[in-house]
């Protein structure tokens, strides 16, 4: 499957070490800046009425850049180190974008 529509993908997870989950998401960034399949952007959300849930939403310009960023091995290192610092496993969602909006 081949498409130039942005894509975004939802990671749910819950942990009760989000300092230290931060810290590995920084060292994270530090390698998907600037990088041509990387991520576009990242929006990450607490839940107010679960205190350690959290949502993540990571959009990417297409679902084949998405791709070739979840093949790379590095990605998946991270993946490991995420898990193991979730009380429970992390789920993902995998979108394509339809419509956005800005309003302002």
């Amino acid at each position: 499957m081949s498409t130039s529509q942005r894509f975004v993908q939802i990671v749910e997870f819950e942990t009760d070490s989000i300092d230290e989950m931060r810290a590995l998401a920084e060292e994270g960034e530090q390698r998907l800046t600037d990088r041509a399949d990387g991520p576009t952007r990242r929006l990450v959300l607490k839940d107010r009425n679960r205190p350690d849930r959290y949502l993540v939403v990571i959009e990417f310009d297409s679902y084949d850049e998405a791709m070739r960023n979840s093949e790379d091995p590095e990605t998946g290192k991270f993946a490991q180190r995420m898990a193991a610092l979730c009380t429970r496993p992390p789920s993902f969602t995998d979108c394509d974008v339809e419509d956005t909006t800005e309003f302002r």
